[in-house]
């Protein structure tokens, strides 16, 4: 077992003050990076140490390996946590990590690369008999016959992925075989574009499916679970909105199911850490599409009806502590839903950066806001638009959307646009409120929105 005793945050804005505030629970030291744009950023004044990695393009500081390594080493370090986005899925970054001597806080760097091929994560599951989309045995090749071939045997419509990425890049439908073709070359290009890989696969297009998501904790030593799983479908061109858990409508004997496939893959792939396996659901039934090898933006909702601290659990398993919790411990408790807050317009999603005028944060019971923005701060144009985090909890789905609906109207965010008022429509609408709505809805009912 290792004793971490300063950890270097290797991320920026909300998820980066989530992390220092539980090292500063933990009794751990926190180094906090920045870029030039980012001087302003709550963290880095909290945190013990600060080193500037360079200026604002991402690929310049958050990015830039050498440099966060260097910081790790100038301010002697343990750990480095990645946190979501930039680095954090990176095989390659983690390995620096290690081979310089310090601790990643994430899996194994042979674990992300397994993971992050969606062909090889899928052949991974097939094997742990975690159920998966109909499609493609692995990526698609030249051969166009056999391409045509593959869509016929699978059914059309067919969905082209990347096999190197996601968040909707080198992804299309194809509804007939005169364009299945054109579509692959299109996906190949993105992809390569993208990920500097233009490998793809095909899967069945599944019509109306939800997105779900399933957490999991693995100390790599032999010991998993699950926490439940989070729906995911409120989403506008393949990113998230709106997350919740429990997911409307799955019962305790899904949950349980389809758990401990998850957990018991864990154990077959040596994972270690927090993980989520992501599902299409339809017509009752799981399909597996990737696995996310870090935290997730939404994990909030996770801890807020397990009890349980993702990142501080991260952190344990990370220096050698083998897994407290059992599956028996685990019990979902209400209901809780998380609105991604962000600095765009709320029609057009046209980012809107620049100086928050005035700022107040909602509260009340069960209210939990996640956010590193104050009164002063300047959003900048570089980066991602997410300022926060709004998660509310409730003994049931219809309190938690009620605490939602009050929070959402107490918030006051001036100076900058925000989507607080789409994410408002989204807590009244009749759909929502029924737990009917699919990974298709919030796009139907935006185009809805554009004709009033």
């Amino acid at each position: 077992m290792k004793e971490i005793k300063k950890i270097l945050i290797a991320n920026r804005g909300e998820i980066a003050l989530r992390i220092l505030r539980c090292c500063r629970e933990m009794g751990i030291k926190t180094v906090a990076v920045y870029s030039t744009a980012d001087r302003e950023l709550k963290h880095v004044a909290l945190a013990d140490e600060a080193v500037c990695i360079g200026p604002a393009p991402a690929t310049k500081s958050y990015l830039n390996m050498p440099a966060l390594i260097a910081a790790a080493e100038i301010t002697q370090a343990d750990a480095i946590h990645p946190g979501y986005g930039f680095l954090s899925e990176n095989a390659d970054f983690a390995e620096s990590v290690e081979k310089s001597g310090f601790i990643f806080i994430g899996p194994r760097p042979e674990t992300i690369r397994l993971m992050g091929s969606k062909t090889n994560a899928k052949a991974a599951m097939i094997a742990a008999g975690v159920p998966c989309v109909p499609g493609s045995e692995g990526v698609l090749p030249d051969d166009e016959k056999e391409c045509l071939a593959t869509a016929e045997r699978v059914g059309y419509p067919v969905l082209i992925k990347a096999a190197a990425g996601g968040g909707g890049r080198g992804m299309h439908v194809v509804r007939s075989p005169d364009e299945l073709i054109q579509k692959i070359q299109l996906a190949r290009t993105e992809a390569l574009n993208a990920f500097k890989d233009d490998s793809v696969f095909m899967e069945k297009f599944l019509q109306g499916p939800r997105h779900i998501e399933f957490q999991v904790l693995s100390d790599g030593q032999g010991n998993a679970i699950h926490l439940g799983e989070r729906d995911c479908s409120m989403q506008r061109r393949n990113q998230k909105v709106v997350e919740e858990s429990p997911a409307p409508g799955i019962t305790q004997k899904q949950r349980d199911e389809i758990g401990l496939l998850c957990v018991e893959a864990c154990k077959r792939i040596g994972y270690r850490g927090a993980g989520t396996f992501e599902f299409l659901y339809e017509k009752g039934q799981f399909y597996f599409i990737e696995m996310n090898t870090r935290i997730q933006v939404e994990h909030p909702v996770t801890e807020l009806v397990t009890g349980v601290d993702l990142i501080r659990e991260m952190i344990k398993i990370s220096a050698g502590r083998p897994l407290k919790k059992q599956q028996k411990h685990v019990r979902l408790r209400g209901h809780a839903i998380e609105c991604r807050i962000n600095a765009e317009n709320a029609r057009t999603f046209i980012p809107s950066p620049g100086e928050i005028k005035k700022y107040h944060a909602p509260g009340g019971p069960g209210v939990r806001l996640d956010s590193h923005v104050y009164t002063g701060y300047r959003v900048p144009p570089n980066y991602d638009s997410m300022i926060g985090k709004l998660i509310t909890w409730g003994s049931d789905r219809k309190s938690a959307i009620a605490r939602m609906r009050q929070a959402l109207a107490e918030m006051i965010i001036e100076g900058i646009q925000t989507n607080t008022t789409l994410q408002s429509r989204i807590m009244r609408d009749p759909v929502f409120r029924e737990g009917a709505h699919n990974i298709h809805y919030l796009e139907q009912m935006l185009a809805e929105w554009q004709t009033e």
